[in-house]
């Protein structure tokens, strides 16, 4: 897993990303994009009927699968479910209040908490409440089957970013790092778990990063350090 860790000036600290990692990333949302756009035009061509058959934040979606795999944002759940309740809701907006500003305002209000609540937030989702919120209260009046567009799309890229994140190298569904327990004198991985939900608690941040990739990186240093401690020289050598 790829962590960037930038200041208060926006400069990456540590060293960057391989430019390798960066290809496959871009290869894979290619891919993506090129499945969920495959997927929509079949749609149209079965329905005949007049929808779009790729939008455009399948893109902002497949940059999250296939950049930043192992983020919580990028998982299938909130990638198919943030994006389809989102367009729900904007849909709904945009019909009931029918004024293109205040339903897309509102709509991606609305969204952000329903997504919330249903544990799917996903950033592209926003975009999509807005879309669509737009659509339905513009002069083509989106009707709730361009709901089919979007969930075709994410499920034909959600079904991609599996196949193409697992064959590379990335578990996705992401998956923590599996760290060995008990073989170095320390803080035990209870007490660094309680720490870290209190410490989580006490900032009262929303952190995008799972609790326990957490556990396993500070394990994961706590061993490297140990294992340094044990072998370094004594003083009599």
């Amino acid at each position: 897993m790829l962590i960037n860790i930038h200041d208060k000036a926006g400069s990456v600290l540590g060293k960057r990303t391989p430019r390798a990692e960066w290809l496959r990333g871009g290869l894979g949302s290619a891919v993506g994009v090129s499945a969920a756009g495959a997927a929509g035009l079949m749609l149209s061509t079965m329905t005949h009927a007049s929808l779009p058959w790729l939008l455009a934040p399948v893109g902002a979606s497949a940059v999250l699968i296939f950049a930043v795999p192992a983020s919580p944002l990028a998982q299938p759940w909130p990638v198919i479910g943030g994006n389809a309740v989102s367009a729900a809701v904007g849909l709904a907006l945009g019909h009931i209040l029918g004024v293109p500003l205040l339903s897309a305002a509102l709509g991606l209000g609305i969204a952000m908490i329903v997504m919330g609540l249903a544990r799917c937030l996903h950033p592209p989702g926003g975009a999509c409440a807005v879309l669509y919120a737009l659509g339905a209260s513009g002069p083509e009046a989106w009707g709730f089957p361009h709901l089919l567009t979007i969930m075709v799309n994410v499920t034909a890229l959600a079904a991609a970013g599996w196949i193409y994140n697992n064959a590379t190298g990335h578990s996705w569904p992401h998956r923590p790092q599996y760290v060995p327990r008990g073989q170095f004198t320390g803080v035990h991985s209870s007490e660094v778990h309680r720490a870290l939900t209190s410490v989580l608690a006490e900032w009262d941040e929303i952190i995008d990063a799972d609790i326990q990739d957490l556990d396993a990186i500070f394990l994961a240093v706590e061993r490297r350090i140990r294992s340094r401690e044990q072998d370094a020289p004594t003083v009599t050598d």
